[in-house]
């Protein structure tokens, strides 16, 4: 089932998410739905808190990004990278950071410069409660820091300069309005009643 995205300025994507165990209610079909969600929007990750759960949840496919593989080495083994990310924790963080336009699904059309590490070592299960402890690099990394950042309170909005916050000030807020041309499902924390 497609689920509405949840729009910038509700107060669920500021909230750290919670570990969940094996006996979370319907964790199987609340994963099936975020990778329709996903896909139907368009994306390359999507967290929990962004369907409203404030949990330690994610998916990531990464695929898009390895049709730039011959180009771009930060794209490199990208093709089948579609994981499942349950009490996920960071445990490093190295390398140059490098600055990449990201863009969220909770924040439509706004795509901005982020600097982050090159390198990340992620421990995590996945969907079938197995352990891993992982290194990636490149683009691979930063889409998980990026969906990290989501089950952290943290929006790609909170790593820019004070400048460039107030500069886009008034989109963020016209998002959270539901002031925004989209083609997927949204759910907007300042919308009217009445207005679609």
């Amino acid at each position: 089932m497609i689920l509405p995205v949840v729009a910038y300025g509700d107060p669920v994507l500021k909230k750290e998410g919670e570990e969940i165990d094996k006996d979370y209610p319907e964790l199987d079909k609340l994963i099936a739905d975020m990778w329709e969600t996903m896909y139907a929007a368009h994306g390359v990750g999507l967290a929990a808190p962004q369907i409203g759960k404030s949990i330690r949840l994610f998916v990531v496919d990464a695929s898009p990004f390895a049709e730039d593989e011959d180009e771009d080495p930060r794209a490199k083994g990208l093709k089948d990278f579609k994981k499942v990310f349950i009490n996920p924790i960071i445990e490093e963080e190295s390398g140059e950071e490098w600055a990449f336009q990201e863009g969220c699904l909770s924040i439509p059309k706004v795509r901005e410069d982020v600097y982050r590490k090159e390198t990340i070592v992620i421990t995590y299960f996945d969907e079938n409660w197995e352990f891993h402890e992982e290194t990636y690099s490149g683009y691979a990394a930063r889409v998980i820091q990026h969906e990290y950042d989501h089950v952290d309170g943290v929006l790609f909005t909170d790593h820019l300069s004070p400048l460039k916050k107030r500069m886009i000030t008034k989109k963020l807020t016209n998002i959270s309005k539901g002031e925004v041309d989209i083609d997927y499902r949204m759910k907007f924390p300042l919308q009217k009643k009445g207005r679609k």
